[in-house]
């Protein structure tokens, strides 16, 4: 697995794992502009090709030269100077895709902030799977006051996530929280101490998903996604789609055979021999 291309997002590989962790270090304070579009759109390809990265964690150790812990401030607005509001919408329309096939990777995902999670950073929140802060970290949507909507799914995602009433909240007066509150409303899912307790906590997950078929994982997480907002009956067909796809990819009859083996007494099995992961009923 080449990380050349992602190189941009500092990555490191834990084999052992499959844990793929980010450390965001780049620009002034960590915004995102298109040198870092282009590495995540090629994080984006490396994610749906190949399953050896069963748990992925974007984090950051930045600090401000005051001292101030950054996460990722926002979007890369001053290189937008000079360009037509036709290339500022395309602009944004690249991001908006890309923030969609983030948010669904065949894998899950972690997002670990220790510091200042403004804009585009909180919009990328809701591209992950499960959110970790620190007390250290802080959020807000401060687009309204540059003239415009938050644009990379904070206007149509943030909602379903947080209630209407806090996204309004949010969205139109780019109040700030900090960690405590934005665990209350839901735009994160658990504090921890610092970066290294949140650190150790993402790998205590990757140990866990290590053991686990790789096929079902990313067959769940496509299944409870394309699920939501449906009605009854649409949600059990898609939980039909997901269960067989495991039987059919025979990821089933593995770990029925795995089962067995740890009723069995003696020392504890290894994981069960999971194969690829398959996204596709094999003809």
């Amino acid at each position: 697995m080449d990380l050349q291309r992602v190189a941009p997002l500092h990555p490191h590989f834990d084999p052992a794992l499959g844990l793929l962790r980010l450390e965001l270090e780049h620009g002034k304070a960590n915004e995102i502009g298109s040198e870092e579009l282009g590495a995540l759109e090629a994080l984006c390809e490396l994610l749906e090709q190949h399953d050896e990265v069963r748990c992925l964690c974007t984090t950051s150790r930045r600090e401000s030269a005051k001292g101030t812990k950054i996460f990722i401030s926002g979007a890369n607005v001053s290189e937008r100077v000079g360009w037509s509001d036709e290339r500022v919408k395309q602009h944004v329309l690249r991001q908006r895709e890309l923030m969609r096939r983030l948010r669904h990777a065949p894998l899950f995902t972690v997002a670990l902030t220790h510091g200042v999670t403004f804009g585009w950073g909180a919009e990328f929140l809701l591209t992950a799977d499960y959110c970790i802060a620190t007390p250290t970290a802080r959020f807000a949507l401060p687009e309204t006051g540059l003239g415009i909507v938050p644009g990379a799914r904070g206007t149509a995602e943030l909602a379903l996530q947080v209630g209407p009433a806090q996204a309004l909240r949010l969205g139109c007066t780019g109040e700030e929280l900090d960690a405590d509150a934005a665990r209350q409303i839901g735009l994160v899912h658990e504090l921890v101490a610092d970066l290294e307790a949140g650190l150790v906590r993402v790998e205590q997950l990757a140990l866990r998903l290590a053991s686990r078929s790789p096929t079902a994982v990313a067959a769940y997480k496509r299944g409870l996604l394309a699920a939501l907002g449906q009605p009854e009956a649409q949600r059990l067909a898609i939980e039909r789609d997901a269960y067989e796809l495991c039987v059919d990819t025979g990821e089933a009859a593995i770990g029925r055979a795995a089962f067995s083996a740890r009723r069995a007494p003696g020392e504890s099995p290894a994981p069960p021999p999971w194969g690829a992961r398959r996204l596709e009923t094999p003809r």
